[in-house]
């Protein structure tokens, strides 16, 4: 089992739950986060008034898939979330060494699935 952890922009996420939830993914957590990269912030103007914001508005999503499938949800990830432009995020896949359901007691796979 593997954990995908993308950081977005937020203005992608309806694009990118439509193509994860097509691409097999049954469950998405999704997290308001602020953070930067490479891209250090941005300048903004408000009231005539000259100013830096460092940390920038983003969507974390956590998708807890099985091995098999990390694949095909990371490029469903990359594709939706694509706008060739800076700031367009970051996809983390980890190891996941064990999921409980906690109503029915179901663990690992049987967790993780529809």
């Amino acid at each position: 089992m593997k954990l995908i952890i993308a950081i977005i922009k937020p203005s992608r996420l309806d694009a990118v739950l439509d193509a994860v939830t097509e691409a097999g993914a049954s469950g998405v957590t999704v997290t308001e986060v602020r953070g930067y990269g490479r891209q250090k912030g941005k300048t903004e103007v408000y009231r005539g008034a000259e100013y830096e914001v460092k940390l920038l508005p983003k969507v974390k999503l956590e998708i807890a898939v099985s091995t098999d499938m990390v694949p095909r949800i990371t490029e469903a990830v990359v594709k939706a979330a694509n706008t060739s432009k800076i700031g367009d995020g970051k996809v983390f896949v980890l190891d996941l060494d064990q999921a409980l359901r906690i109503r029915t007691g179901e663990t690992d796979a049987a967790a993780i699935t529809g």
